[in-house]
């Protein structure tokens, strides 16, 4: 059942990419002769229009093949009113930009769907005190319920380690709920050397307690889950542009790519977990398509971005040999990528990957 809804989940994000190319080429009159789910042989497909609508064999893709634009072949042009080549360069990037557009959209909806779901949250109460620990010695005791930190108010559990961390005072002042009375600890944070999720090295500060695992729903209002959405969506943008970025500057190891086969796992997980789950998950791999879709890798809509800007400067667009060339290097790429993440997922399932 998981492997179903991995699929699912896959062919609703490709479709809602594909969907705002369709989009945008329609507005601007490009005819769409092809909008299909999946890459191969059409396993299923029926003419709406001018439009042939498909379901295809290998659901790792999918693609919006217009008048005048094929990525399987970039000299095949048409100069048809109604052709993607013949609209201006600006209306081609708005075309191309749709895609990547609508997975951001996408994103920012299920992120409000989920503010009105309820947001799961660990409450700020003390679970366990480590030994020989900052909070040991300020005098911090299970069932404490932490309200806040510098005169910061403290909600949620995720906030401690935020106000810690933010204050620059060695020495804080902890305002805290004990037996139906607020007391105020004074505790010296404890410098830590840990590792961000991309592994790399930082400092931390910690006072060396667990939470108690008490959780709250919290549901959001209307214009309220406007805010949650939008933030929430630009800190999954911020983290894949980031991940990408220390791929390719070689901070984070190319082992950590991964493939189809992790992202039908993790969804699976994620679906087991219930829906905010499965909805927070699918949202991030949303804003993953639109993210690696930006990049300027010719058979990418970034790369196709890149050719029109060049169009746009220079007043002509590249010649046709050196469109054919940049994008099979493109296409090899890709399917270079594709292979190491697949070569990544085996490792993993083998007990051998990092």
């Amino acid at each position: 059942m998981g492997i179903v809804i991995s699929l699912l989940v896959l062919s609703f994000l490709i479709f809602f990419h594909e969907l705002g190319h369709f989009t945008a080429a329609r507005f601007f009159g490009v005819q769409v002769d092809v909008f299909s789910i999946g890459f191969g042989k059409k396993l299923y497909s029926r003419m709406i229009g001018k439009t042939e609508w498909a379901f295809s064999l290998i659901p790792l893709g999918g693609y919006v093949k217009m008048k005048g634009q094929d990525d399987a072949d970039p000299t095949a042009m048409s100069s048809d009113a109604d052709s993607y080549n013949s609209k201006k360069p600006w209306e081609r990037i708005v075309i191309l930009l749709a895609g990547p557009f609508a997975n951001f959209l996408l994103a920012f909806l299920l992120y409000l769907a989920i503010s009105a779901i309820g947001v799961p949250k660990l409450l700020p109460i003390v679970g366990t005190v480590g030994e020989n620990t900052p909070a040991l010695s300020a005098g911090l005791l299970k069932g404490d319920r932490l309200l806040a930190v510098d005169g910061a108010p403290i909600e949620y559990w995720e906030e401690i380690g935020e106000r810690i961390n933010e204050s620059s005072k060695s020495i804080l002042a902890l305002l805290v709920l004990r037996d139906s009375r607020q007391i105020t600890l004074q505790i010296t944070p404890k410098v830590i050397q840990d590792k961000n999720i991309f592994e790399e090295p930082i400092e931390r500060k910690i006072i060396g307690i667990t939470p108690l695992g008490e959780q709250i729903i919290v549901t959001y209002g209307f214009f309220d889950g406007l805010g949650y959405a939008w933030s929430e969506t630009q800190k999954a943008s911020v983290l894949i542009f980031k991940s990408v970025q220390k791929l390719i500057t070689g901070a984070v190891s190319s082992d950590k790519i991964g493939g189809v086969i992790t992202i039908v796992d993790i969804t699976s997980q994620a679906s087991s977990a219930g829906i905010v789950a499965l909805l927070f998950f699918t949202a991030l791999i949303s804003v993953n398509l639109g993210v690696l879709n930006l990049l300027p890798i010719p058979a990418l809509d970034g790369g196709h971005i890149m050719f029109n800007l060049y169009e746009m400067i220079r007043g002509r667009a590249p010649s046709e040999a050196v469109l054919y060339r940049l994008t099979v290097g493109g296409w090899a790429i890709l399917f270079g990528l594709m292979f190491l993440g697949l070569y990544n997922d085996i490792n993993r399932l083998m007990g051998t990957g990092g």
